[in-house]
């Protein structure tokens, strides 16, 4: 006997209602078309807990409409009201520990909004309740309407099988509220009851002995409580079946639950997360940016979604994100939406979006967009490239149209990379142009040997797209060799001295000589000290001669001088001379 007091999957005649009982349906009653597939039943997870208990799930707006929606065909005929356009007075059920809300009364509340306050009340998903009704008296598809004793027992609540309807639980929202609180009873007291989660148990195929029992591991609270409810499970045949008769050994109830369930609201276990992408678009280039939400109805928490460009895997977003219409719609709290930019190239791409189910499960693909990628080349210009001795100076400007920011320009001579300046000085020529700012120009001199060199300019991508080539001039760079003069070498006892006058013609700073004496270099002098003369003549300023003294052991020796170019030439030898130190 189940503890709700009723047992009732006998295929023969009971007063209370034989739509739980009968695999046909009742004349009154209309089986989906299109019905789930029952190899996919499992006796030991008929629906799962999240699902069972979502109170949620449905507002009695929405109630009503699948009522008007599954009942559109009903046409009551005499004593009889179709379930869409029933109502009643209900009375206050005051909160307990069962049903943890109030449940106030009213004196006029349709079918909806009872199932709808109970499922609060009871923290029971209403989509249960209404399949409850189903599988108990058909009265959500009743062509005809059901009949007051129907109502007076909807849920089959205190009917037993042996026995007739407790009058205590006689009325529809009585029969609603009370078998709701019992499922809560069931699952707050689960040692009180025969079927167990989380264990093996012995499941009846039909009130006949006979007809035998199976091992069922009961993976859940949920479907240990349809248990207790009806505590049969389908064989084979009932099984094979679909909505129709199996054979004497078959029992129907939590198969029509099943059925019913799947065929109105989906899968009974492990439900695909839902949601939507509101937009995707390329603000800016090479980048993408994708916004929408995504709901996972097995729990409140926040998801993940995957973002996918051209098939390919490129970010993982949350979906955390305030979004109260989504929280309206879907109720499972506010924060579900999600936002973020994804990099990309040049070009067409479709964006495709997936919520990832917080389980393990299935993942939904919530939405695809195709978006064009924009991303201009930088533009530019090389106004001037000059030389001076040793030395190669270039100038012009360059932008991105994608950004007012400076850029980066890489300047190259010969073929090769040899400085990476900043367009960051004022020029408001182009700005006036283009209207990105002012400060786009750039300069800058590198080294250089003497000779006819290439020069060109990149402008670099802000974004990493292409750096075109934004000028090229040719530059000979002329490098003229010092010149000078060693006057004399004297010498002393255990010394040489030498002195005389080195410039470089490519400027009028003083340069290095060096002093080589028998071959090798034994000291570095600064052409710094006056000379008016060599001034006067050359006009590189007088600061030009030198003098040194070195030691030398007693001998012979050969003494030269060697100016060193200021800018990395040549360096020519101005002189040598023989000496012999005593």
């Amino acid at each position: 006997m189940s503890t709700r007091t009723r047992l009732r999957t006998l295929a023969i005649a009971v007063t209370c209602s034989l739509a739980a009982v009968l695999a046909v349906a009742l004349p009154s009653q209309q089986v989906p078309a299109q019905a789930a597939d029952l190899r996919a039943f499992d006796a030991g997870y008929i629906i799962g807990d999240a699902l069972f208990y979502d109170s949620g799930a449905m507002s009695a707006a929405a109630i009503q409409s699948f009522l008007v929606q599954r009942g559109s065909s009903c046409v009551p005929s005499s004593g009889r009201t179709c379930l869409k356009d029933f109502h009643q007075a209900t009375w206050t059920r005051t909160a307990d520990t069962l049903c943890t809300r109030t449940y106030t009364g009213a004196t006029n509340e349709t079918a909806a909004q009872i199932l709808a306050k109970v499922a609060v009340a009871c923290g029971i998903n209403p989509q249960t309740l209404i399949v409850m009704l189903q599988k108990e008296q058909g009265l959500v598809t009743a062509a005809a309407g059901g009949s007051a004793t129907a109502y007076r027992s909807a849920m089959g609540y205190g009917c037993p099988d042996t026995a007739v309807c407790d009058a205590k639980y006689y009325g529809f929202f009585n029969q609603v509220y009370s078998a709701a609180h019992q499922f809560q009873n069931y699952a707050k007291n689960p040692t009180k009851f025969g079927h167990r989660a989380g264990m093996v148990n012995q499941v009846r195929y039909n009130p006949t002995v006979a007809c035998g029992s199976s091992a069922v591991y009961i993976q859940n609270q949920a479907t240990a409580s349809l248990y207790n409810y009806t505590p049969y499970q389908p064989n084979a045949a009932a099984l094979a079946a679909g909505y129709g008769s199996g054979d004497s050994c078959s029992a129907y109830g939590n198969r029509n639950f099943w059925n019913f369930f799947t065929d109105w609201f989906g899968p009974t276990t492990q439900r695909q997360p839902v949601g939507w992408v509101d937009s995707v678009t390329s603000t800016a280039p090479n980048r993408i940016s994708v916004s929408g939400w995504a709901v996972d109805p097995d729990t409140t928490a926040s998801i993940n979604v995957h973002v996918y460009v051209d098939g390919k895997v490129t970010a993982a977003l949350p979906a955390t994100g305030y979004r109260p219409d989504v929280g309206r719609l879907q109720r499972r709290g506010d924060n579900h939406g999600f936002g973020g930019t994804v990099s990309s190239t040049n070009g067409v791409h479709q964006v495709c979006v997936y919520a990832i189910d917080s389980a393990g499960g299935s993942n939904s693909r919530i939405g695809c967009k195709t978006v064009t990628v924009i991303n201009h080349a930088p533009v530019g210009s090389l106004d001037a490239v000059t030389s001076t001795a040793g030395h190669i100076s270039a100038r012009g400007w360059a932008l991105d149209p994608d950004t007012t920011s400076p850029i980066v320009v890489h300047l190259y001579v010969d073929g090769r990379a040899v400085q990476a300046l900043t367009a960051n000085t004022p020029r408001p020529d182009v700005g006036r142009i283009y209207g990105k700012g002012d400060n786009h120009g750039f300069s800058g001199t590198v080294n250089a040997l003497a000779g006819t060199h290439n020069v060109c300019v990149y402008a670099i991508d802000s974004t990493g797209g292409t750096n075109p080539r934004i000028g090229c001039k040719t530059v000979t760079v002329i490098n003229h060799a010092p010149i000078g003069s060693l006057d004399a070498v004297t010498s002393t006892a255990g010394h040489i001295s030498a002195r005389g006058w080195a410039l470089d013609p490519d400027t009028t700073s003083p340069i290095i000589v060096h002093l080589y004496v028998d071959g090798r270099a034994v000291q570095a002098l600064t052409a710094n000290t006056p000379r008016p003369d060599v001034g006067r003549i050359y006009g590189k300023g007088d600061n030009h001669g030198f003098s040194g003294t070195v030691n030398a052991l007693a001998g012979t020796h050969n003494v030269c001088v060697y100016a060193i170019d200021s800018t990395g030439g040549t360096n020519p030898r101005i002189g040598c001379r023989s000496i012999t130190v005593p």
